[in-house]
């Protein structure tokens, strides 16, 4: 596994990290994981050199926590970087246009939150906790300044992240001006390549390290959509790919399929076009089994892409604007 460093907290982690959602369980999550096969899973991607979890309270309300801190205790010699976040007090993703910091992160709520990821994951302080929803309106307000810098001074975490909202890349750059933002999680993929345009050069300025989440768009660029393509009752992909999304969607992996050169799946292009990128400290694809981690894992090779192939990749890009199922 190839080493990136994590933006000014001089961490080296694994370019390649484990987003913890798709093993989370619970209602509202994604079904069709076994958990047996989820611990196999994380156990390799340790012994693979995968160093990176990223997990958040409401991955099957702490259950990922949980699976998380089962695995620390397995590597208590600090193999791993603990990643998860403070879900907002209504439970809205994103979070309510004209909301309140104090309305969404009051410091009880977090206080409550922090205590328990704590609890869940064994440890007495977590490398990053991130805020998962956010409005850059709230970057000047005095409640989070104090509570964000208060998390550090306690020692409760070593560094403090923001989860940025699907499709809004720019709403962040207030929040870095403040040098309290250590790590920024943001969607950037194939098709989404809009965090390019501003708040990769924003990051590199304030030296703030990137989490590049949803790699494969949430299943179109592994290749493996139709449709005709359906999930279990409960699981959250049935909101997202609504009809229009999932025809669109499926059209546009289509539209790659015959770029992916021979003997490379579209899913190793794709975490192959997100690392050519210098300022991604590390990608989290969701990973259920241990085949899982091997495929994705192998990408980590330092090989590049062909510029012609990138230049191709390019014109795939999606932009898109944030929906009633977006989410």
């Amino acid at each position: 596994m190839r080493l990136r460093r994590f933006g000014r907290t001089g961490w080296q982690v694994g370019e390649i990290g484990y987003g913890m959602w798709g093993i989370g369980g619970g209602t509202g999550g994604w079904t069709g994981g076994d958990e047996g096969s989820g611990r196999e899973a994380l156990r390799l991607a340790v012994d693979q050199g995968c160093t990176f979890f990223d997990t958040a309270w409401i991955y099957g309300r702490g259950h990922s926590e949980l699976l998380l801190g089962e695995l620390r205790a397995e590597y208590p010699d600090g193999a791993i970087r603990i990643a998860t976040k403070i879900p907002p007090l209504d439970r809205n993703w994103p979070t309510r246009p004209g909301a309140r910091f104090t309305e969404v992160f009051p410091d009880a709520h977090v206080a409550e939150y922090l205590a328990l990821s704590l609890k869940n994951l064994g440890a007495q302080r977590i490398d990053l906790m991130q805020y998962h929803v956010w409005d850059d309106s709230w970057a000047d307000d005095d409640e989070w300044l104090a509570q964000a810098a208060r998390m550090k001074e306690r020692g409760l975490v070593e560094a403090v992240g923001i989860s940025v909202n699907r499709w809004e890349p720019t709403n962040v750059l207030a929040a870095l001006e403040t040098g309290l933002v250590d790590a920024v999680q943001v969607i950037y993929n194939i098709f989404d390549q809009a965090p390019e345009d501003e708040l990769f050069a924003a990051c590199a300025r304030h030296d703030v390290a990137v989490i590049a989440r949803v790699p494969f768009d949430e299943g179109t660029l592994t290749g493996s959509l139709t449709t005709d393509t359906r999930w279990p009752e409960g699981d959250w992909r049935n909101s997202y790919f609504v009809p229009a999304n999932l025809a669109a969607s499926v059209e546009r992996a289509d539209r790659l399929r015959p770029v992916v050169p021979e003997g490379m799946t579209m899913p190793q292009l794709a975490l192959r076009f997100i690392l050519q990128h210098p300022a991604v400290s590390t990608v989290i694809p969701g990973m259920r089994t241990p085949a899982h981690v091997r495929a994705n894992l192998s990408v980590s090779d330092g090989v590049a892409l062909p510029a012609g192939l990138m230049d191709e990749l390019r014109r795939h890009r999606w932009d898109r604007v944030p929906t009633e199922w977006s989410q």
